[in-house]
């Protein structure tokens, strides 16, 4: 199983890249998880409307839908998604990897992501009820995937 993190945005901080990668040097041969950073569409700083920024998202979603391997279970990460348990996003990750599927998690832009791209979503999921800073996301998810399959190995790292 091949976990995708496909996230807009490039160049975070080198304290975000440290974290995303100590996380994914932890994870077994059986979930490897890749990244794919998207370049962000240009923004209207003058005139940041709903239209303007409507029109970024859907520029995004063609380069996400791009980035994304076909087959995979589409994962969007959304503010207003389902929020899940780390026993729960475990449970859901072994079904998946029984399935023989990839995943993909999709972390949009500030802005968020395209409706259509998060309607075809097969789970909307919120990390948490918080705002978070973007860059942070990407770290969080590879510390919750690399939690959850430990759980599943029942490895040590999560103790429940």
């Amino acid at each position: 199983m091949k976990l995708h993190v496909i996230t807009v945005g490039h160049k975070p901080p080198d304290w975000v890249a440290a974290g995303f990668e100590e996380y994914a040097r932890r994870m077994p041969r059986s979930a490897r998880i890749a990244l794919t950073e998207i370049k962000p569409a240009p923004r209207s700083r003058q005139n940041p409307s709903g239209a303007s920024v409507a029109r970024v998202l859907a520029e995004e979603k063609s380069r996400i839908l791009a980035a994304i391997p076909s087959g995979c279970v589409k994962i969007a990460l959304d503010e207003r998604g389902k929020q899940l348990s780390t026993a729960e996003l475990a449970r859901r990750l072994d079904g998946w990897m029984q399935g023989g599927r990839d995943v993909a998690f999709v972390i949009g832009s500030a802005d968020g992501l395209d409706r259509e791209l998060k309607a075809g979503a097969d789970l909307l999921l919120s990390l948490s009820a918080m705002t978070l800073p973007h860059a942070l996301v990407r770290v969080l998810l590879a510390e919750q995937l690399y939690r959850a399959v430990s759980l599943n190995q029942n490895h040590p790292y999560h103790r429940a």
